[in-house]
């Protein structure tokens, strides 16, 4: 997907402010209780998404988080096409208190490439 420029610069902005974890780090992080949470769209979804993940998209995630997650240290590892709006949804949840957020590099892409569990 082609990205316009003013939305490269606020996930830039949001990056600078988030942890990020590879697939390979995700998967060892969730063998040891952390969430995996997929802020991607409905539709992306329903076309596949990572085994055990957790759906939040990133409309609704600040709006019900603290109904799924009470949590405010509780590992989250979000997730979304390729690593944009993860970030942004991430920095987001740090504003709202939550202290232990990644956001995966790559996402779903990366996910898929990295051959492991998936669940449609």
């Amino acid at each position: 997907m082609e990205h316009t420029k003013e939305f490269l610069e606020i996930a830039e902005d949001a990056r600078s402010r988030v942890r990020e974890v590879s697939v390979e780090e995700t998967l060892k992080r969730i063998e040891n209780g952390a969430n995996l949470i997929d802020v991607r769209e409905d539709n992306e979804w329903n076309d596949g998404h990572a085994e055990g993940a957790v759906h939040l998209g990133r409309g609704i995630i600040e709006r019900d988080i603290v109904g799924k997650f009470p949590d405010k240290n509780a590992e989250l590892i979000l997730y979304c096409g390729g690593g944009y709006r993860s970030a942004l949804a991430a920095d987001n949840l740090q504003k709202m208190g939550y202290t232990n957020v990644y956001s995966m590099t790559g996402g779903w892409t990366a996910w898929k490439e990295a051959n492991v569990p998936t669940e449609s």
